[in-house]
């Protein structure tokens, strides 16, 4: 048996020697010409067409290659970072170059031709075949390692690690999908590793992305044509791959404060009154609300047939202005829909021919086809007639008293590969495909940075791609089933999504598709909603979305969880603000603690707390992941405390799912409002869990008008920043506040709550000078409050 197992070990080695050698001989027929270097970049040239590097950072290169005969394109939709000033050095060693940033190093060796990435002296990946055309085909290939796993590729739902799958880089509705969807509406070309660099292949045109779906070690992108260009993007932990991507591509701006309150929505209202009675009845429930959201009633009585009217049917809705002016009063905004097709059924059917803003035939006449909706048109993107005449339906409906857009259908959701877009009808609707809906976020985007420059736009959007976040974009994750197989999927296409830059994805809370009626699985879907970037419930009409319409357990359970909601509005609007500037999203995974890359059921909400949902029908226990990277976790409700690095069965109930804090977090809340329009962070309730384990610690609160575009960089904010200290003789709180240049800052009152304190302090001092605080026994809770004070200052020290 001994000498049997040798043979095997014997044979295996071999076997990987030869693959390792293939693997080496990939490029045999790519031969090395000449090497030119210029100011910001790397010219190599090949016996088949020559290869462009060019550094953006220190941690993010590009590259491109170009074959014999076509011509360099250097148009990127994706890319916004200009690659200048970064230091680079070119040596040559033994038969190969290295092209190197501080950070990421270019290997070029030269026979057999290939190109390899470090980052910071560890390798990374490298071309396999690197560029091929097969038929009407061309990919770019590259060789993984065996235990690498593979994240991204847009939305999808098929598990967190995506190694072995074969993705179509198409954007396309699934309808009524449940536990598992291989292809959704955002379909991003890149490819995350867990040897932390990501490589975004900077090309929108529709094709393929295999994730070594031959199980030979094979990364793959394939696609009809266009650039064949690619960013390798690196960084020491995956915060830093994130930041470094969305440097190059564009960070989200702050959407409006009342983004994160909760919107009452459904398939859909049909009449003023209606939409009147809804708002009002939120409002006698005592559940919060911030916004309304119209569904295609608002331009049509029914739902065929009228796609394209783009104006307010005055039959069932007689006054819109000052029904939005109404709402507005009692802090309820109004979205509504658009889509960009238009039925030549509809009443602009004319207008938008006359215009020239709809993509054409073969023949240059505008586009015509059918779909469920009716026989239609699509509104040309791409050239400006089509966008002049988009963007002023929205001026003009803007002007009325609309405070937000919801974009849909916008992948576009029938698309045939005949129309033609351009002015010329240059460009085939399978080159623009994967972007329209990024173009139609950029169209209010830049309409508002125009006409309307110090507003935050609210662009919901159901397709996009990778950058559209620097548009302000809130992706959805599409028409989910009602069922319980439609929740388990969610979390997984949010933090995935999330790591792609695009950190607002949400899901329509409580489930979209099929008249189900499971108040269980609504009340759960609510309590995960919590803990996602957006709290919108939207649903078909047969079985409401608005808790104000469910039964009584389940209308207190959901009343129960909006508030919670609300009282994180400090919190979640620091972390919406640290995603404007670093890119980090809201939701991660504990892959970014150290945690299982393959575990999407346990998350982080922005740094502090660890959620669990309960994703499955009369749940009693829940298996949660506490990652290492805190010795302790607190219960968010009960205080206790639970060891990290470890996994643990948690009793469940109804009333909550499992939610955890990190020993040492210092966690800003308020008070509940009614909406957002009634927040104010003049009193502020901070929470500090503490343990010696937890020796330093941070966080923060940031604070705006809530509206205003680039508050920030404008000056009119105000960031205090905590800190903390802790060792088993006590602990020592500092608050220390920035206040922007434009801004006046108020006096604050700062409610402070110390958790996990198990015996009554000896000395509790602030700036130096005893204070009062009360300690409970019970609750093991230690609280007091600093007197109101502006732009404060202060230390508190504890000796226990």
């Amino acid at each position: 048996m001994p000498a049997n197992i040798s043979l095997m070990k014997l044979i295996q080695l071999a076997v990987l020697a030869l693959c390792s050698q293939a693997a080496l001989a990939q490029n045999a027929d790519r031969q090395f010409i000449s090497a030119a270097r210029s100011a910001n970049s790397l010219e190599i040239g090949t016996n088949d067409g020559k290869y462009i590097i060019k550094p953006y950072s220190a941690a993010v290169v590009e590259t491109t290659f170009i074959p014999n005969g076509e011509q360099f394109d250097p148009a990127s939709h994706a890319v916004v970072l200009a690659p200048t000033g970064v230091a680079t050095t070119l040596r040559e060693e033994g038969g190969a170059l290295e092209y190197a940033t501080p950070g990421l190093t270019v290997r070029i060796e030269k026979k057999p031709f290939r190109i390899s990435y470090a980052y910071k002296g560890k390798p990374l990946v490298a071309e396999k075949r690197g560029y091929r055309r097969e038929g009407k085909m061309e990919a770019l290939e590259f060789a993984l390692d065996g235990d690498e796993a593979l994240y991204g590729a847009g939305a999808r739902a098929v598990g967190m690690n995506r190694r072995g799958h074969r993705f179509q880089l198409y954007n396309r509705a699934h309808y009524g999908y449940e536990a598992r969807s291989t292809l959704l509406n955002f379909t991003i070309p890149m490819a995350l590793s867990s040897k932390k660099y990501a490589i975004h292949f900077d090309n929108p045109q529709t094709g393929y992305l295999d994730f070594d779906s031959k199980k030979d070690g094979t990364l793959s992108y394939e696609t009809i044509g266009g650039r064949k260009t690619y960013q390798v993007v690196a960084g020491e932990q995956w915060e830093d791959v994130v930041a470094n991507y969305t440097s190059l591509t564009g960070r989200q701006p702050l959407p409006p404060r009342w983004t994160f309150g909760n919107f009452a929505s459904r398939f859909g209202y049909r009449t003023e009154a209606e939409t009147r009675a809804v708002v009002d009845k939120f409002i006698a429930e005592k559940i919060p609300v911030d916004a309304v959201v119209l569904d295609l009633y608002w331009f049509g009585k029914t739902v065929q047939g009228t796609m394209g009217n783009l104006a307010w049917d005055k039959d069932s809705f007689p006054n819109p202005k000052g029904m939005m002016a109404d709402l507005a009063a009692k802090g309820v905004k109004t979205v509504i829909i658009t889509e960009p097709f238009v039925l030549t059924t509809s009443s602009r059917w004319q207008e938008a021919v006359a215009k020239k803003a709809l993509a054409s035939d073969a023949t240059g006449a505008p586009g015509r086809y059918d779909f469920y909706f009716g026989n239609t048109g699509l509104i040309d993107l791409y050239r400006p007639e089509g966008r002049d005449w988009f963007w002023n339906i929205y001026k003009e409906l803007k002007a009325g008293g609309v405070a937000g857009w919801w974009g849909d259908l916008g992948e576009p959701e029938v698309h045939p590969a005949s129309l033609r877009h351009g002015s010329k009808g240059e460009l085939g609707a399978d080159e623009v495909h994967n972007i329209y809906g990024h173009d139609w976020a950029r169209l209010i985007a830049e309409g508002y940075q125009k006409e309307f420059p110090q507003e935050r736009p609210f662009i919901l959007m159901r397709a996009g791609y990778s950058g559209s976040q620097r548009f302000g974009m809130i992706p959805w994750s599409g028409d989910v089933q009602r069922s319980w197989g439609g929740l388990q999927s969610q979390m997984e296409i949010a933090l995935q999504m999330g790591m792609q830059g695009l950190a607002y994805m949400h899901s329509d809370l409580g489930g979209f598709a099929s008249p189900m009626l499971d108040d269980e699985l609504y009340v759960r879907w609510l309590q995960y909603g919590v803990f996602q970037p957006v709290f919108r419930p939207h649903a078909q009409e047969e079985v409401p979305s608005e808790p104000v319409f469910r039964a009584e357990r389940a209308k207190s359970l959901a009343r129960e969880a909006i508030r919670l909601r609300y009282a994180m509005l400090p919190y979640n609007y620091s972390a919406a603000f640290d995603n404007s500037q670093s890119g980090l999203p809201l939701m991660r995974p504990i892959l970014f603690e150290g945690g299982d890359g393959g575990v999407a059921s346990t998350y982080l909400w922005g740094r502090d707390f660890l959620v669990a949902p309960v994703t499955e029908p009369g749940a009693q226990r829940k298996e949660v992941n506490f990652p290492a990277s805190s010795k302790v976790w607190f219960d968010f409700h009960s205080g206790a405390a639970h060891k990290g690095g470890i996994n643990e069965v948690v009793q469940v109930v109804p009333e909550r799912i499992p939610v955890f804090v990190r020993a040492g977090a210092l966690v800003p809340m308020a008070k509940v409002v009614q909406s957002t329009r009634d927040y104010s962070a003049k009193q502020i309730d901070l929470h500090y869990y503490y343990d010696a384990s937890a020796a330093a610690s941070s966080g923060k609160l940031y604070d705006d008008d809530g509206a205003s575009a680039d508050a920030h960089a404008q000056g009119k904010y105000e960031l205090a920043r905590f800190s903390a200290a802790a060792s088993a003789a006590g602990f020592a709180i500092g608050i220390d506040t920035e206040v922007g240049k434009a801004w006046q800052p108020v006096a604050r009152t700062y409610a402070l709550k110390v958790h996990n304190v198990a015996s009554r302090p000896r000395s509790v001092a602030l700036d130096g000078k005893p204070v009062a605080a009360r300690w409970d026994a019970r609750t093991r809770t230690l609280e007091l409050t600093l007197p109101a004070r502006a732009a404060m200052k202060a230390k508190l020290s504890v000796v226990l």
